[in-house]
């Protein structure tokens, strides 16, 4: 356990500067930051990525889809996500340039590197790997109280296994 330690929220963006500018010690870097620190003169301390693979041997859930058990339809919902994304992956290069117009000024490079660190196999079907990652996430988090209650998860979709 790391313990108590002072920490103050900024938003995302404004990190690296805080850092840079010597207003904070060090900063967890997440979305394009992670690739253009250096750029800022910044140095990786720890890339979490990298930690987690080595610590459990799987990929770092990232960027989950959740709804309500109550919601209606929701095998519907996950083919019309599913479908979402497998268009965006078959037509990589329009949905690049589309998503380049919020990407805070990085340039295509850096864009397309961005995109396929999130967006590929695993976006469309974590598959067993995944959801065992998933599992070991929220068996870590309720191991040091990160959640008022356990977390139950039910998988919806095209390989649907056992609730998590």
């Amino acid at each position: 356990m790391l313990g108590e330690f002072p920490f103050r929220e900024v938003a995302f963006e404004e990190i690296p500067g805080e850092v840079a500018s010597g207003r904070a010690d060090l900063g967890l870097l997440i979305h394009e930051g992670q690739l253009t620190f250096s750029e800022q003169g910044l140095v990786k301390v720890l890339d979490l990525g990298e930690w987690w693979l080595l610590e459990t041997g799987l990929p770092l859930p990232l960027g989950v889809n959740v709804v309500r058990r109550d919601v209606e339809r929701l095998g519907e919902l996950s083919d019309v996500l599913h479908a979402a994304i497998e268009c965006g992956l078959d037509h990589r290069e329009e949905a690049l340039e589309y998503a380049l117009q919020f990407g805070r000024g990085i340039d295509a490079a850096v864009a397309d590197r961005f995109v396929s660190m999130y967006v590929n196999d695993l976006t469309k079907d974590y598959g067993e790997e995944g959801r065992t990652a998933v599992a070991e996430l929220l068996r870590r988090g309720d191991e040091i109280g990160a959640f008022p209650s356990g977390v139950v998860v039910d998988w919806v979709g095209e390989t649907e296994s056992e609730p998590g």
